[in-house]
């Protein structure tokens, strides 16, 4: 459980990154860009924060170092790949919501 700190930061930045980009879907349908572009860039900067904390186990394994596979890992990994895609739809949904207006 060394790696939980690690591990929540994933869930954590990825969590507000998906919510993030829920909002600014929301915005743009009411015609609110400004506002979500705004959401579009913060949920961007989360999940560079959800990648810096992958990054350190992918170095931690990478230097030799055993890096336990747990259950609460896998849950992290697969929220922040999820919310990856999310995102990328959030970005086309806003653009679709500016052009239809």
């Amino acid at each position: 459980m060394e790696n939980m700190e690690v591990i929540m930061g994933i869930i954590m930045n990825a969590g507000d990154a998906k919510s993030s980009a829920v909002e600014a879907i929301q915005a743009a349908k009411n015609g609110e860009f400004e506002k979500a572009e705004e959401l579009l860039q913060h949920a961007s900067s989360a999940l560079v924060g959800a990648h810096r904390s992958q990054t350190s186990l992918l170095t931690k394994a990478a230097q030799g170092d055993k890096v336990e596979i747990t259950i609460y890992m896998v849950h992290a990994q697969d929220h922040l790949m999820t919310t990856i895609a999310f995102n990328d739809l959030a970005k086309e949904l806003v653009d679709l919501y500016k052009k239809l207006a």
